[in-house]
């Protein structure tokens, strides 16, 4: 059975459902290229089918955070879905992060929030090279010194010589 509006019930009604807090297909398929590129995806999820998904797994805990509009953001590395997630909010008021998973850490927004200003893996992994090669090119200086002073004594030896 049908349920009759007026219409200028579904005139209110239309203006309702088109002020909710949504971001606009531009809006969304900016966010998915800037996850692509750190290598990231972001799904849009129906709330049903992600709560069944999440039963049995140790990220179940975030089921309650799926009400209205739900976008779920993963990656291999940790740090990038919630280093990108967070830089899109910041631009964007409507797009707000409500909390994750992380193996089986629940995190809220702020703990999301935390993790995006850590460092990438592929960032720490630049910095241990670094520290790693620092220590080497240090010791191959130090060798070489005593080479390079011996050489310099010998040529103003020799030059001395041929001055006199």
């Amino acid at each position: 059975m049908g349920v009759k509006l007026g219409e200028s019930k579904w005139k209110e009604l239309k203006r309702k459902s088109s002020s909710q807090r949504s971001l606009t297909v531009n809006q969304v398929n900016d966010l998915r290229g800037k996850m692509a590129q750190a290598g990231a995806t972001v799904k849009v999820a129906k709330n049903r089918l992600a709560k069944l998904a999440l039963d049995g797994t140790p990220a179940a805990g975030i089921k309650d955070l799926f009400i209205g509009p739900t976008m779920v953001a993963f990656a291999a590395d940790p740090v990038s879905a919630p280093k990108v997630a967070a830089d899109f909010a910041k631009g964007n008021e409507k797009f707000v992060i409500l909390g994750g998973a992380l193996g089986q850490t629940i995190m809220d927004a702020a703990a999301v929030k935390a993790l995006a200003e850590l460092p990438s893996l592929d960032q720490l992994r630049a910095r241990l090279v670094g520290m790693i090669q620092t220590p080497a090119t240090r010791i191959a200086a130090v060798v070489q010194a005593p080479a390079s002073q011996l050489a310099r004594v010998l040529n103003a030896y020799a030059t001395k010589d041929k001055a006199a």
